[in-house]
């Protein structure tokens, strides 16, 4: 007979707890890996500066996120549009609770016209470093509601399918003219009336933005300022 001889304070449960956790890591972990073997390969990522990347996601399996690296780090996940059944979006949650942390948020871009299932897998109130944004018209449930319409917000997601460049999407007015003391001596103006815009140049028409993509980032830098990540 063998006898196992255990200190008074040992605790069964808190080990059994830590070995039922690994186990479940390694699960998740699993199943995302038969997943992304089965699926054809994913667009790769788009890079949004300052280690944030961007995935949009068409459809489940086949855009389930591959970085390079094996983990993706601070990303932005693109579900607006995308199509899944629930065993999909739950390959898809399964990927997000296993790479998202505090140090490593994922922030999750989401619309009424994303499938149910995936808006089943990711609503707001997840796990810490999970941000999920949609917009506020689209009446969902989210961490974030972004005000922005859903004609625009559809539009915005369409520029970037025919070929806008990822950052001309996320500057409302990049080339705005800047009120500086030479024009300001130049028109005899003080500073507290300056205007906003000189009076002798025009704006451009403003520039198609992905208000939701931007709300994104903007949280990300914010998080980078306080040093949170």
């Amino acid at each position: 007979m063998l006898l196992q001889i255990l200190s008074p304070r040992h605790r069964g449960p808190a080990i059994k707890a830590g070995v039922n956790l690994t186990l479940r890591t390694s699960a998740l972990a699993a199943l995302v890996l038969a997943f992304a073997g089965a699926a054809p390969a994913s667009e790769p990522a788009r890079d949004l500066g300052q280690g944030l990347s961007y995935y949009r996601v068409h459809e489940m399996p086949r855009d389930l996120p591959s970085p390079a690296s094996g983990r993706p780090g601070a990303c932005v996940l693109d579900l607006r549009f995308a199509t899944a059944d629930e065993a999909t979006a739950a390959t898809l949650k399964a990927w997000v609770r296993f790479n998202v942390s505090a140090r490593t948020p994922v922030f999750v871009l989401e619309n009424s016209g994303t499938a149910p299932a995936l808006l089943a897998a990711f609503p707001g109130g997840g796990p810490q470093g999970l941000v999920v944004l949609a917009p506020s018209a689209d009446k969902l449930s989210p961490d974030i509601a972004v005000d922005v319409a859903p004609k625009a917000d559809k539009s915005a997601y369409a520029a970037l399918e025919k070929g806008a460049a990822l950052e001309s999407l996320l500057s409302d007015f990049p080339d705005k003219p800047r009120i500086d003391e030479a024009y300001l001596e130049k028109e005899h103006i003080s500073d507290a009336d300056a205007p906003d815009t000189p009076a002798d140049k025009d704006l451009a028409p403003r520039p198609q933005v992905d208000f939701l993509l931007q709300r994104a980032v903007q949280l990300h830098r914010g998080l980078l300022a306080l040093k949170r990540i």
